[in-house]
Protein backbone atom coordinates (compact mmCIF):
# COMPACT_ATOMS: atom_id res chain seq x y z
CA UNK A 1 0.00 0.00 0.00
CA UNK A 2 1.08 3.66 -0.60
CA UNK A 3 2.24 5.61 2.14
CA UNK A 4 1.72 9.49 2.77
CA UNK A 5 4.70 10.39 3.21
CA UNK A 6 6.07 8.58 0.02
CA UNK A 7 3.12 10.04 -2.12
CA UNK A 8 3.98 13.48 -0.80
CA UNK A 9 7.22 12.93 -1.87
CA UNK A 10 6.30 12.01 -5.13
CA UNK A 11 4.36 15.40 -5.77
CA UNK A 12 6.33 17.85 -4.17
CA UNK A 13 9.62 16.19 -7.18
CA UNK A 14 6.75 16.74 -9.33
CA UNK A 15 6.60 20.45 -8.70
CA UNK A 16 3.13 20.65 -8.96
CA UNK A 17 1.41 24.10 -8.44
CA UNK A 18 -1.19 25.32 -6.51
CA UNK A 19 -3.42 28.18 -6.91
CA UNK A 20 -5.09 29.97 -4.06
CA UNK A 21 -8.22 29.95 -2.22
CA UNK A 22 -10.97 32.42 -1.56
CA UNK A 23 -10.60 34.90 1.41
CA UNK A 24 -14.17 33.55 2.73
CA UNK A 25 -16.38 30.69 2.67
CA UNK A 26 -19.89 31.06 1.94
CA UNK A 27 -19.62 33.20 -1.13
CA UNK A 28 -22.43 32.82 -3.41
CA UNK A 29 -21.86 31.35 -6.80
CA UNK A 30 -23.21 31.65 -10.11
CA UNK A 31 -23.56 27.68 -11.22
CA UNK A 32 -21.62 27.02 -14.21
CA UNK A 33 -23.62 24.38 -15.97
CA UNK A 34 -26.71 22.08 -14.60
CA UNK A 35 -29.39 24.95 -14.76
CA UNK A 36 -31.07 24.89 -11.52
CA UNK A 37 -31.14 21.83 -9.48
CA UNK A 38 -35.03 22.01 -8.16
CA UNK A 39 -35.94 22.16 -11.96
CA UNK A 40 -34.11 19.38 -13.31
CA UNK A 41 -35.31 17.28 -10.34
CA UNK A 42 -38.68 18.66 -10.85
CA UNK A 43 -38.93 18.15 -14.36
CA UNK A 44 -37.29 14.51 -14.45
CA UNK A 45 -39.76 12.68 -11.76
CA UNK A 46 -42.97 14.67 -13.53
CA UNK A 47 -42.00 13.64 -16.77
CA UNK A 48 -41.16 9.91 -15.30
CA UNK A 49 -44.66 9.79 -13.36
CA UNK A 50 -46.32 10.93 -16.24
CA UNK A 51 -45.03 7.55 -18.47
CA UNK A 52 -45.92 5.75 -15.35
CA UNK A 53 -49.38 7.87 -15.04
CA UNK A 54 -49.81 6.71 -18.48
CA UNK A 55 -48.95 3.45 -18.89
CA UNK A 56 -51.19 2.54 -15.72
CA UNK A 57 -54.05 4.35 -17.78
CA UNK A 58 -53.36 2.37 -20.78
CA UNK A 59 -53.42 -1.02 -18.72
CA UNK A 60 -56.33 0.20 -16.63
CA UNK A 61 -58.25 1.20 -19.11
CA UNK A 62 -57.20 0.35 -22.62
CA UNK A 63 -56.95 -3.79 -22.38
CA UNK A 64 -60.15 -5.26 -22.54
CA UNK A 65 -60.37 -7.45 -19.23
CA UNK A 66 -61.25 -7.16 -15.85
CA UNK A 67 -58.15 -9.43 -14.02
CA UNK A 68 -55.00 -7.83 -15.31
CA UNK A 69 -55.90 -4.25 -13.92
CA UNK A 70 -56.29 -6.49 -10.50
CA UNK A 71 -52.99 -8.24 -10.76
CA UNK A 72 -51.42 -4.68 -11.75
CA UNK A 73 -53.01 -2.43 -9.08
CA UNK A 74 -51.59 -5.87 -6.37
CA UNK A 75 -48.03 -5.05 -8.26
CA UNK A 76 -47.95 -1.32 -7.77
CA UNK A 77 -48.84 -1.95 -3.99
CA UNK A 78 -46.20 -4.64 -3.72
CA UNK A 79 -43.80 -2.40 -5.45
CA UNK A 80 -44.16 0.67 -4.34
CA UNK A 81 -44.61 -0.56 -0.34
CA UNK A 82 -41.28 -2.41 -1.08
CA UNK A 83 -39.54 0.48 -1.88
CA UNK A 84 -41.34 2.95 0.42
CA UNK A 85 -39.99 0.25 3.31
CA UNK A 86 -36.26 -0.34 1.33
CA UNK A 87 -35.97 3.97 1.37
CA UNK A 88 -36.45 3.86 5.35
CA UNK A 89 -34.87 0.88 6.15
CA UNK A 90 -32.12 1.36 3.93
CA UNK A 91 -29.35 3.03 5.93
CA UNK A 92 -29.61 -0.24 8.34
CA UNK A 93 -29.41 -2.75 5.46
CA UNK A 94 -26.57 -0.09 3.84
CA UNK A 95 -24.58 -0.36 7.65
CA UNK A 96 -24.79 -4.21 7.65
CA UNK A 97 -23.30 -4.62 4.43
CA UNK A 98 -21.19 -2.08 4.79
CA UNK A 99 -19.61 -3.91 7.95
CA UNK A 100 -20.03 -7.26 5.74
CA UNK A 101 -17.92 -5.81 2.96
CA UNK A 102 -16.09 -3.72 4.03
CA UNK A 103 -15.29 -3.75 7.12
CA UNK A 104 -16.50 0.30 7.84
CA UNK A 105 -15.47 1.76 11.14
CA UNK A 106 -17.23 4.55 12.68
CA UNK A 107 -15.49 7.34 13.94
CA UNK A 108 -16.23 10.68 15.98
CA UNK A 109 -15.38 14.23 15.05
CA UNK A 110 -12.35 13.86 17.53
CA UNK A 111 -10.41 11.08 15.18
CA UNK A 112 -11.57 13.05 11.93
CA UNK A 113 -10.04 16.56 13.10
CA UNK A 114 -6.54 14.60 13.74
CA UNK A 115 -6.58 12.86 10.39
CA UNK A 116 -7.94 16.62 8.77
CA UNK A 117 -8.39 19.73 10.60
CA UNK A 118 -10.16 21.52 7.96
CA UNK A 119 -12.74 18.93 7.51
CA UNK A 120 -14.10 18.78 11.52
CA UNK A 121 -14.55 22.67 10.46
CA UNK A 122 -16.55 22.45 7.42
CA UNK A 123 -19.12 19.73 8.53
CA UNK A 124 -19.31 21.59 11.87
CA UNK A 125 -20.14 24.71 10.01
CA UNK A 126 -22.37 23.47 7.46
CA UNK A 127 -24.48 21.35 9.76
CA UNK A 128 -24.97 24.82 11.57
CA UNK A 129 -26.14 27.04 9.09
CA UNK A 130 -28.07 24.28 7.39
CA UNK A 131 -29.72 23.34 11.15
CA UNK A 132 -28.03 19.68 10.40
CA UNK A 133 -27.53 16.54 12.49
CA UNK A 134 -23.97 16.02 11.87
CA UNK A 135 -23.84 12.68 9.63
CA UNK A 136 -22.88 9.08 10.78
CA UNK A 137 -18.91 8.89 9.56
CA UNK A 138 -17.12 6.14 8.71
CA UNK A 139 -13.77 5.45 7.19
CA UNK A 140 -13.15 1.88 5.21
CA UNK A 141 -9.69 0.73 5.15
CA UNK A 142 -8.95 1.05 1.49
CA UNK A 143 -5.92 2.34 -0.39
CA UNK A 144 -8.29 3.06 -3.41
CA UNK A 145 -9.46 6.91 -2.48
CA UNK A 146 -13.34 7.28 -2.50
CA UNK A 147 -15.81 8.98 -0.64
CA UNK A 148 -20.17 8.56 -0.66
CA UNK A 149 -23.48 9.32 1.24
CA UNK A 150 -26.43 6.93 1.71
CA UNK A 151 -29.13 7.50 4.07
CA UNK A 152 -33.16 7.80 3.46
CA UNK A 153 -33.55 11.73 5.27
CA UNK A 154 -30.76 14.24 5.93
CA UNK A 155 -30.77 13.75 9.30
CA UNK A 156 -29.70 9.86 9.22
CA UNK A 157 -27.33 10.35 6.94
CA UNK A 158 -24.03 8.03 6.57
CA UNK A 159 -20.56 9.80 5.15
CA UNK A 160 -18.36 7.24 4.69
CA UNK A 161 -14.52 7.75 2.93
CA UNK A 162 -11.96 5.42 2.43
CA UNK A 163 -8.70 5.40 4.12
CA UNK A 164 -6.88 6.30 0.66
CA UNK A 165 -8.58 9.64 0.37
CA UNK A 166 -6.21 10.56 3.74
CA UNK A 167 -3.49 9.09 2.15
CA UNK A 168 -3.77 10.39 -1.57
CA UNK A 169 -5.24 13.91 -0.60
CA UNK A 170 -3.99 17.26 0.94
CA UNK A 171 -6.14 18.51 3.94
CA UNK A 172 -7.86 21.42 2.34
CA UNK A 173 -8.72 19.00 -0.91
CA UNK A 174 -10.14 16.63 1.77
CA UNK A 175 -12.47 19.28 2.97
CA UNK A 176 -13.93 19.95 -0.35
CA UNK A 177 -14.53 16.11 -0.78
CA UNK A 178 -16.40 15.95 2.29
CA UNK A 179 -18.31 19.03 1.35
CA UNK A 180 -19.54 18.03 -1.67
CA UNK A 181 -20.79 14.86 0.09
CA UNK A 182 -22.62 17.05 2.15
CA UNK A 183 -23.82 18.63 -0.67
CA UNK A 184 -25.66 15.70 -1.72
CA UNK A 185 -27.36 15.34 2.16
CA UNK A 186 -28.74 19.37 2.10
CA UNK A 187 -30.36 18.74 -1.26
CA UNK A 188 -31.97 15.32 -0.26
CA UNK A 189 -29.54 13.83 -3.90
CA UNK A 190 -30.78 9.87 -2.32
CA UNK A 191 -33.87 10.90 -1.43
CA UNK A 192 -34.87 11.89 -4.83
CA UNK A 193 -32.83 9.40 -6.81
CA UNK A 194 -34.90 6.60 -4.37
CA UNK A 195 -37.83 8.22 -5.61
CA UNK A 196 -36.89 8.48 -8.92
CA UNK A 197 -35.81 5.15 -9.77
CA UNK A 198 -38.76 3.42 -8.19
CA UNK A 199 -40.86 5.05 -11.01
CA UNK A 200 -38.25 3.49 -13.71
CA UNK A 201 -38.96 0.42 -11.45
CA UNK A 202 -42.63 0.73 -12.12
CA UNK A 203 -42.46 1.27 -16.16
CA UNK A 204 -40.63 -1.78 -16.43
CA UNK A 205 -42.95 -3.48 -14.29
CA UNK A 206 -45.91 -2.46 -16.50
CA UNK A 207 -43.53 -3.54 -19.57
CA UNK A 208 -43.05 -6.92 -18.48
CA UNK A 209 -46.89 -7.56 -16.60
CA UNK A 210 -48.01 -6.69 -20.65
CA UNK A 211 -46.19 -8.45 -22.21
CA UNK A 212 -47.16 -11.63 -20.57
CA UNK A 213 -50.50 -10.74 -20.52
CA UNK A 214 -49.83 -9.89 -25.14
CA UNK A 215 -49.69 -13.97 -24.56
CA UNK A 216 -52.97 -14.97 -23.75
CA UNK A 217 -56.41 -13.23 -24.06
CA UNK A 218 -58.32 -12.81 -27.09
CA UNK A 219 -56.93 -11.24 -30.59
CA UNK A 220 -58.01 -7.54 -29.58
CA UNK A 221 -56.43 -7.65 -26.10
CA UNK A 222 -53.23 -9.21 -27.42
CA UNK A 223 -52.80 -7.07 -30.30
CA UNK A 224 -53.47 -3.77 -27.03
CA UNK A 225 -51.14 -5.23 -24.49
CA UNK A 226 -47.85 -5.70 -26.98
CA UNK A 227 -49.23 -1.88 -27.69
CA UNK A 228 -48.28 -0.77 -24.07
CA UNK A 229 -45.56 -3.13 -23.72
CA UNK A 230 -43.45 -1.86 -26.83
CA UNK A 231 -44.66 1.80 -24.98
CA UNK A 232 -43.93 0.83 -21.86
CA UNK A 233 -40.74 -0.37 -22.57
CA UNK A 234 -39.42 2.68 -24.48
CA UNK A 235 -40.75 4.58 -21.53
CA UNK A 236 -37.96 2.51 -19.12
CA UNK A 237 -35.12 3.20 -21.33
CA UNK A 238 -36.06 7.28 -21.48
CA UNK A 239 -36.46 6.95 -17.96
CA UNK A 240 -33.40 5.17 -17.20
CA UNK A 241 -31.23 7.82 -19.31
CA UNK A 242 -33.67 10.60 -17.66
CA UNK A 243 -32.30 9.09 -14.09
CA UNK A 244 -28.70 9.00 -15.66
CA UNK A 245 -29.14 12.98 -16.43
CA UNK A 246 -29.97 13.83 -13.20
CA UNK A 247 -27.29 11.47 -11.05
CA UNK A 248 -24.86 13.77 -13.40
CA UNK A 249 -26.83 17.03 -12.41
CA UNK A 250 -26.74 16.77 -8.96
CA UNK A 251 -22.97 15.88 -9.10
CA UNK A 252 -22.35 19.07 -10.84
CA UNK A 253 -24.40 20.75 -8.10
CA UNK A 254 -22.70 18.98 -5.41
CA UNK A 255 -19.67 20.48 -6.58
CA UNK A 256 -21.11 24.05 -6.52
CA UNK A 257 -21.93 23.46 -2.97
CA UNK A 258 -18.35 22.51 -2.29
CA UNK A 259 -17.11 25.35 -3.95
CA UNK A 260 -19.09 27.77 -1.78
CA UNK A 261 -18.86 26.16 1.15
CA UNK A 262 -15.21 26.30 1.31
CA UNK A 263 -14.26 29.14 -1.22
CA UNK A 264 -11.84 26.81 -2.43
CA UNK A 265 -12.99 25.16 -6.09
CA UNK A 266 -9.37 24.48 -6.76
CA UNK A 267 -9.01 22.42 -4.12
CA UNK A 268 -11.66 20.17 -5.36
CA UNK A 269 -10.32 20.53 -9.03
CA UNK A 270 -7.05 19.06 -7.63
CA UNK A 271 -9.35 16.86 -5.42
CA UNK A 272 -10.92 15.14 -8.55
CA UNK A 273 -7.63 14.68 -10.53
CA UNK A 274 -5.92 13.59 -7.52
CA UNK A 275 -8.27 11.15 -6.59
CA UNK A 276 -8.03 9.47 -10.44
CA UNK A 277 -3.96 9.29 -9.75
CA UNK A 278 -4.42 7.41 -6.32
CA UNK A 279 -7.24 4.79 -8.30
CA UNK A 280 -4.58 4.25 -11.31
CA UNK A 281 -1.67 3.76 -8.74
CA UNK A 282 -3.70 1.24 -6.15
CA UNK A 283 -4.97 -0.42 -9.65
CA UNK A 284 -1.22 -1.29 -10.64
CA UNK A 285 0.23 -2.12 -6.53
CA UNK A 286 -3.51 -4.35 -6.59
CA UNK A 287 -3.79 -8.44 -7.09
CA UNK A 288 -7.69 -8.05 -6.59
CA UNK A 289 -10.01 -5.60 -8.02
CA UNK A 290 -10.89 -3.13 -5.29
CA UNK A 291 -14.65 -4.39 -3.69
CA UNK A 292 -14.63 -1.12 -2.49
CA UNK A 293 -14.55 0.63 -5.85
CA UNK A 294 -16.84 -2.00 -7.67
CA UNK A 295 -19.30 -1.75 -4.91
CA UNK A 296 -20.14 1.63 -5.03
CA UNK A 297 -18.85 3.04 -8.38
CA UNK A 298 -22.15 4.56 -8.50
CA UNK A 299 -22.10 6.19 -5.21
CA UNK A 300 -19.05 7.59 -4.95
CA UNK A 301 -17.48 11.05 -6.09
CA UNK A 302 -15.42 9.26 -8.61
CA UNK A 303 -16.45 6.63 -11.50
CA UNK A 304 -12.75 4.53 -11.29
CA UNK A 305 -14.05 3.33 -14.51
CA UNK A 306 -12.44 6.80 -16.17
CA UNK A 307 -9.59 6.93 -14.20
CA UNK A 308 -6.98 5.72 -16.26
CA UNK A 309 -6.60 9.07 -18.20
CA UNK A 310 -6.89 11.76 -15.72
CA UNK A 311 -4.76 9.88 -13.11
CA UNK A 312 -1.87 8.98 -16.00
CA UNK A 313 -1.78 12.70 -17.24
CA UNK A 314 -0.95 13.39 -13.35
CA UNK A 315 1.62 11.33 -13.36
CA UNK A 316 3.84 13.48 -14.83
CA UNK A 317 2.00 16.84 -14.73
CA UNK A 318 4.66 19.48 -13.83
CA UNK A 319 2.62 22.14 -15.46
CA UNK A 320 -1.55 21.72 -15.54
CA UNK A 321 -1.93 22.67 -19.23
CA UNK A 322 -0.86 19.03 -20.01
CA UNK A 323 -3.82 17.96 -17.86
CA UNK A 324 -6.09 20.44 -19.73
CA UNK A 325 -4.94 19.51 -22.88
CA UNK A 326 -5.71 15.59 -21.71
CA UNK A 327 -9.26 17.32 -20.89
CA UNK A 328 -9.76 18.52 -24.05
CA UNK A 329 -11.27 15.32 -25.17
CA UNK A 330 -13.68 15.65 -22.75
CA UNK A 331 -15.16 18.83 -23.21
CA UNK A 332 -15.40 18.86 -27.03
CA UNK A 333 -15.29 15.58 -28.87
CA UNK A 334 -18.40 14.30 -29.42
CA UNK A 335 -17.63 10.61 -28.39
CA UNK A 336 -17.06 11.72 -24.92
CA UNK A 337 -20.71 12.97 -24.69
CA UNK A 338 -22.17 9.98 -26.13
CA UNK A 339 -20.44 7.98 -23.82
CA UNK A 340 -21.44 10.12 -20.82
CA UNK A 341 -25.03 9.37 -21.49
CA UNK A 342 -24.85 6.40 -19.88
CA UNK A 343 -22.87 7.27 -17.30
CA UNK A 344 -23.81 8.48 -13.43
CA UNK A 345 -20.88 10.72 -13.57
CA UNK A 346 -20.07 13.94 -15.75
CA UNK A 347 -16.60 13.43 -17.22
CA UNK A 348 -14.07 14.68 -15.25
CA UNK A 349 -12.71 17.72 -17.72
CA UNK A 350 -16.30 19.34 -17.54
CA UNK A 351 -16.93 18.85 -13.56
CA UNK A 352 -13.07 20.66 -13.53
CA UNK A 353 -14.02 23.38 -16.14
CA UNK A 354 -16.92 24.33 -14.10
CA UNK A 355 -15.36 24.84 -10.85
CA UNK A 356 -12.17 26.78 -12.82
CA UNK A 357 -15.32 29.32 -13.54
CA UNK A 358 -16.12 29.23 -9.47
CA UNK A 359 -12.21 30.21 -9.08
CA UNK A 360 -12.86 33.16 -11.80
CA UNK A 361 -16.16 33.98 -9.57
CA UNK A 362 -13.98 34.44 -6.55
CA UNK A 363 -10.91 36.09 -8.50
CA UNK A 364 -9.08 33.54 -8.06
CA UNK A 365 -5.82 32.37 -10.14
CA UNK A 366 -7.20 29.01 -11.84
CA UNK A 367 -5.65 25.84 -10.88
CA UNK A 368 -6.28 24.31 -14.80
CA UNK A 369 -6.42 26.70 -17.17
CA UNK A 370 -9.66 25.44 -18.82
CA UNK A 371 -9.63 29.06 -20.29
CA UNK A 372 -6.73 27.90 -22.24
CA UNK A 373 -7.89 24.46 -22.87
CA UNK A 374 -11.54 25.99 -24.28
CA UNK A 375 -9.58 28.68 -26.77
CA UNK A 376 -7.55 25.95 -28.17
CA UNK A 377 -10.72 24.07 -28.54
CA UNK A 378 -12.82 26.37 -30.23
CA UNK A 379 -9.77 26.17 -32.65
CA UNK A 380 -10.31 23.11 -33.55
CA UNK A 381 -11.97 21.76 -36.93
CA UNK A 382 -15.44 21.03 -35.99
CA UNK A 383 -16.21 19.71 -39.15
CA UNK A 384 -13.75 17.21 -38.38
CA UNK A 385 -15.17 16.27 -34.92
CA UNK A 386 -18.60 16.25 -35.74
CA UNK A 387 -18.22 14.54 -39.23
CA UNK A 388 -16.20 12.32 -37.97
CA UNK A 389 -18.26 11.64 -35.14
CA UNK A 390 -21.30 10.88 -37.68
CA UNK A 391 -19.23 8.71 -39.84
CA UNK A 392 -17.97 6.62 -37.15
CA UNK A 393 -21.71 6.15 -35.74
CA UNK A 394 -22.39 4.97 -40.00
CA UNK A 395 -19.56 2.78 -39.79
CA UNK A 396 -20.06 1.28 -36.05
CA UNK A 397 -23.64 0.60 -37.83
CA UNK A 398 -22.41 -0.83 -41.14
CA UNK A 399 -23.15 -4.31 -39.98
CA UNK A 400 -26.85 -4.13 -39.00
CA UNK A 401 -27.23 -1.48 -41.77
CA UNK A 402 -25.86 -4.24 -44.78
CA UNK A 403 -28.37 -6.79 -42.54
CA UNK A 404 -31.19 -5.28 -43.23
CA UNK A 405 -30.14 -3.81 -46.79
CA UNK A 406 -29.80 -7.37 -47.64
CA UNK A 407 -32.97 -8.21 -46.35
CA UNK A 408 -34.98 -5.64 -48.25
CA UNK A 409 -32.96 -7.07 -51.67
CA UNK A 410 -33.86 -10.62 -50.84
CA UNK A 411 -37.30 -9.55 -50.61
CA UNK A 412 -36.80 -8.91 -54.55
CA UNK A 413 -33.75 -10.98 -55.56
CA UNK A 414 -35.44 -14.00 -54.63
CA UNK A 415 -37.25 -16.62 -56.97
CA UNK A 416 -40.42 -17.14 -56.15
CA UNK A 417 -41.16 -20.25 -53.20
CA UNK A 418 -37.82 -19.93 -52.65
CA UNK A 419 -36.12 -18.99 -49.42
CA UNK A 420 -32.19 -18.95 -50.17
CA UNK A 421 -32.17 -15.87 -51.75
CA UNK A 422 -33.92 -14.04 -48.81
CA UNK A 423 -31.35 -15.48 -46.54
CA UNK A 424 -28.14 -15.67 -48.30
CA UNK A 425 -28.63 -11.85 -49.27
CA UNK A 426 -28.74 -10.77 -45.86
CA UNK A 427 -25.75 -12.36 -44.83
CA UNK A 428 -23.51 -10.81 -47.78
CA UNK A 429 -24.70 -7.49 -46.42
CA UNK A 430 -23.83 -8.28 -43.01
CA UNK A 431 -20.32 -9.63 -44.39
CA UNK A 432 -20.21 -6.68 -46.33
CA UNK A 433 -20.57 -4.37 -43.14
CA UNK A 434 -18.04 -6.56 -41.22
CA UNK A 435 -15.66 -5.47 -43.97
CA UNK A 436 -16.26 -2.35 -43.89
CA UNK A 437 -16.20 -1.43 -40.23
CA UNK A 438 -12.98 -3.62 -40.10
CA UNK A 439 -11.37 -1.50 -42.87
CA UNK A 440 -11.72 1.75 -40.45
CA UNK A 441 -11.36 0.35 -37.40
CA UNK A 442 -7.93 -1.26 -38.16
CA UNK A 443 -6.16 1.09 -40.84
CA UNK A 444 -2.86 0.05 -42.57
CA UNK A 445 -0.36 0.32 -39.55
CA UNK A 446 2.91 0.39 -41.76
CA UNK A 447 4.24 3.78 -40.35
CA UNK A 448 2.86 4.24 -37.58
CA UNK A 449 4.66 6.27 -35.93
CA UNK A 450 6.63 6.58 -32.09
CA UNK A 451 4.80 8.09 -29.69
CA UNK A 452 3.95 8.41 -25.94
CA UNK A 453 0.81 7.85 -23.68
CA UNK A 454 0.40 11.15 -22.59
CA UNK A 455 0.54 12.66 -26.38
CA UNK A 456 -1.99 9.93 -27.70
CA UNK A 457 -4.69 10.95 -24.83
CA UNK A 458 -3.98 14.48 -25.77
CA UNK A 459 -5.51 14.24 -29.26
CA UNK A 460 -9.03 15.67 -28.81
CA UNK A 461 -10.12 13.67 -32.27
CA UNK A 462 -9.49 10.52 -30.90
CA UNK A 463 -12.03 7.96 -31.58
CA UNK A 464 -13.55 4.55 -30.44
CA UNK A 465 -13.98 3.20 -33.22
CA UNK A 466 -11.32 4.70 -35.47
CA UNK A 467 -8.32 3.18 -34.49
CA UNK A 468 -4.92 5.42 -34.87
CA UNK A 469 -1.77 2.86 -35.74
CA UNK A 470 0.53 4.08 -32.75
CA UNK A 471 4.28 2.76 -31.51
CA UNK A 472 4.97 2.86 -27.47
CA UNK A 473 8.08 1.91 -25.66
CA UNK A 474 7.12 1.08 -21.92
CA UNK A 475 7.36 -1.67 -18.94
CA UNK A 476 4.61 -4.26 -18.77
CA UNK A 477 3.30 -3.89 -14.99
CA UNK A 478 0.47 -5.96 -14.87
CA UNK A 479 -2.97 -7.46 -16.41
CA UNK A 480 -5.80 -5.51 -17.98
CA UNK A 481 -7.25 -6.93 -15.22
CA UNK A 482 -6.27 -6.76 -12.26
CA UNK A 483 -8.25 -9.06 -10.35
CA UNK A 484 -8.72 -11.85 -12.72
CA UNK A 485 -5.87 -14.47 -13.15
CA UNK A 486 -5.90 -15.55 -16.69
CA UNK A 487 -6.48 -12.35 -18.16
CA UNK A 488 -5.28 -11.78 -21.52
CA UNK A 489 -4.79 -8.07 -21.53
CA UNK A 490 -2.06 -6.70 -19.82
CA UNK A 491 -0.83 -2.74 -18.48
CA UNK A 492 2.09 -1.07 -20.16
CA UNK A 493 3.46 2.51 -18.40
CA UNK A 494 5.83 4.44 -20.35
CA UNK A 495 7.11 7.82 -18.79
CA UNK A 496 4.05 9.40 -19.64
CA UNK A 497 1.19 6.96 -18.12
CA UNK A 498 -0.91 3.71 -18.49
CA UNK A 499 -2.33 2.24 -21.67
CA UNK A 500 -4.46 -0.99 -21.62
CA UNK A 501 -3.31 -3.28 -23.94
CA UNK A 502 -5.91 -5.79 -25.57
CA UNK A 503 -5.06 -8.98 -26.82
CA UNK A 504 -6.50 -11.32 -29.06
CA UNK A 505 -5.29 -14.21 -29.95
CA UNK A 506 -5.72 -16.07 -33.49
CA UNK A 507 -7.46 -19.50 -31.42
CA UNK A 508 -10.12 -16.93 -30.32
CA UNK A 509 -11.40 -16.76 -26.72
CA UNK A 510 -9.96 -20.18 -26.22
CA UNK A 511 -6.29 -18.71 -27.43
CA UNK A 512 -6.89 -15.48 -25.23
CA UNK A 513 -7.45 -17.86 -22.02
CA UNK A 514 -4.03 -20.34 -22.49
CA UNK A 515 -2.15 -16.97 -23.28
CA UNK A 516 -3.47 -15.51 -20.27
CA UNK A 517 -2.88 -18.46 -18.24
CA UNK A 518 0.88 -19.28 -19.22
CA UNK A 519 2.25 -16.59 -21.34
CA UNK A 520 0.75 -13.80 -19.94
CA UNK A 521 2.59 -13.06 -16.49
CA UNK A 522 6.19 -14.22 -17.76
CA UNK A 523 6.27 -11.05 -19.46
CA UNK A 524 4.96 -9.06 -16.47
CA UNK A 525 7.44 -6.73 -15.55
CA UNK A 526 9.52 -6.95 -18.81
CA UNK A 527 10.20 -3.78 -20.93
CA UNK A 528 8.74 -3.45 -24.66
CA UNK A 529 8.10 -2.20 -27.57
CA UNK A 530 4.38 -2.41 -28.95
CA UNK A 531 2.85 -1.76 -32.10
CA UNK A 532 -1.16 -1.38 -31.96
CA UNK A 533 -4.08 0.89 -32.69
CA UNK A 534 -4.88 3.27 -30.17
CA UNK A 535 -8.70 4.05 -29.08
CA UNK A 536 -10.11 6.56 -26.83
CA UNK A 537 -13.47 6.09 -24.82
CA UNK A 538 -13.90 7.21 -21.39
CA UNK A 539 -10.84 5.02 -20.39
CA UNK A 540 -7.88 4.62 -23.11
CA UNK A 541 -6.45 1.32 -24.70
CA UNK A 542 -4.66 0.06 -27.76
CA UNK A 543 -5.66 -3.24 -30.05
CA UNK A 544 -2.39 -5.10 -29.87
CA UNK A 545 -0.88 -5.81 -33.28
CA UNK A 546 3.07 -6.86 -32.08
CA UNK A 547 4.80 -6.36 -28.63
CA UNK A 548 8.40 -7.54 -28.63
CA UNK A 549 10.21 -7.85 -25.46
CA UNK A 550 13.83 -6.85 -24.27
CA UNK A 551 13.95 -10.86 -24.30
CA UNK A 552 13.61 -11.24 -27.59
CA UNK A 553 10.02 -12.43 -26.94
CA UNK A 554 7.50 -11.41 -29.37
CA UNK A 555 4.14 -11.58 -29.25
CA UNK A 556 1.51 -11.42 -32.18
CA UNK A 557 -2.15 -10.08 -31.79
CA UNK A 558 -5.15 -10.84 -34.69
CA UNK A 559 -8.03 -8.44 -34.14
CA UNK A 560 -8.06 -7.79 -37.74
CA UNK A 561 -7.36 -11.72 -38.34
CA UNK A 562 -10.48 -12.59 -37.13
CA UNK A 563 -12.69 -9.31 -38.39
CA UNK A 564 -11.57 -10.54 -41.96
CA UNK A 565 -12.50 -13.78 -41.42
CA UNK A 566 -16.25 -13.90 -40.15
CA UNK A 567 -16.86 -10.68 -42.69
CA UNK A 568 -14.94 -13.10 -45.75
CA UNK A 569 -17.11 -16.51 -44.21
CA UNK A 570 -20.53 -14.78 -44.47
CA UNK A 571 -20.24 -13.80 -47.89
CA UNK A 572 -18.93 -16.52 -49.13
CA UNK A 573 -21.83 -18.27 -47.53
CA UNK A 574 -24.07 -16.06 -48.84
CA UNK A 575 -22.68 -16.61 -52.60
CA UNK A 576 -22.72 -20.36 -51.93
CA UNK A 577 -26.53 -20.32 -50.74
CA UNK A 578 -27.48 -17.90 -54.34
CA UNK A 579 -25.89 -20.22 -56.78
CA UNK A 580 -27.40 -23.52 -55.29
Amino acid sequence: MSEPSEFNNTQESSSFHKAGRGAMAGVKLAAAVGGNLVVASGVTMTLIFGMVLVLCLAVTLIIDSSNPAQGLAIALGVTLLFNTAAFFLSPWIMDLTQQWLYHTRWVDMTELESKSPETAAVIARVCAEKQLKQPRLGIIDDQNPTAFTYGSLRNSARLVVSEGLFTYLDDDEIATVYAHELGHIVHWDFAVMTVASTLVQITYLIYNFARRLGRSGGEKAKDAAQTVALVAYIFYLVGTYLLLYLSRTREYFADHFAAETTGNPNALSRALVKIAYGLVEEGKRSKEPSVVMEGTRALGIYDHKAAASTGTAYRIAAAPDQIGRVFSWDIFNPWGWWMELNSTHPLTGKRVRALSTYAEQLGLEVEFDMARTVREGNQLNKGKLYGNFILDLGFYSAPSIGFFAGLVMGLFLSPAGSSLGFIAVPLIGLGIGILIKTLVSYPNYGNAPATDVLTLMSDPYASPLRGKPAQLQGDLIGRGDAGYAFGSDLQLQDRTGLMFLHYCSRFGPIGNFLFGMKKAKSLIGMQVDTVGWFRRGVAPWMDLIELRSDSGTVVNSYHRFWSFLVSGGLMLLGVFLLLR
